[in-house]
């Protein structure tokens, strides 16, 4: 009988070592790497700009993007008159602060929808992914800052029975 259990192990032992050596033997085997690809066309049109849509809360901005000097109009105003709030306009630069682009875009922008934090999310929003089609080699460093994704937080709906969303009327024992 305790051959046997030694003759078992012996076996587990032997098969063990055949699984090890065909393990070795596929990891000197060249790894399968994907076809690499090409880099991204730029989608410019004929007035030298790229489009895009940016999102925020309910507001929604349609952002125009082109070399040029660092100007910014917002609905036909300028950035320092319609986003009066400092951090509103710090919310604006930070793609081209990430990109290390300040000063080299033009940005005209219309936005609809929601209050002034909303719409400064959506301009941003929409800046971010217009500079992803103007210059596709920004992407990584727009989307490690996550100025690509969508912020899809919105206002929670009013329910029935509630005096909010989700506030209860005041309970009172007598």
């Amino acid at each position: 009988m305790a051959e046997d259990t030694q003759n078992a192990d012996v076996q587990s032992a032997e098969t063990k070592a055949e699984g090890m050596a065909a393990l070795g033997a596929l990891a000197d085997e060249a790894p399968v790497e994907a076809a690499p690809q090409a880099p991204a066309e730029p989608k410019i049109d004929n007035l030298g700009r790229s489009y895009a849509t940016g999102r925020r809360k309910d507001a929604a901005a349609r952002v125009w993007v082109k070399r040029g000097t660092g100007q910014m109009t917002i609905n036909g105003k300028n950035v320092a008159e319609y986003f009066a709030r400092p951090v509103l306009q710090m919310i604006l630069a930070q793609p081209f602060e990430a990109t290390e682009r300040l000063g080299e875009f033009d940005v005209i922008a219309t936005v609809r929808g929601g209050g002034l934090s909303g719409q400064a999310g959506a301009v941003r929003h929409g800046i971010s992914r217009a500079l992803t089609l103007f210059e596709p080699g920004l992407r990584p460093a727009l989307k490690s800052g996550g100025f690509l994704t969508r912020d899809s937080r919105v206002v929670e709906r009013k329910k029935y029975g509630k005096a909010k969303a989700r506030r209860s009327f005041q309970f009172s024992k007598r």
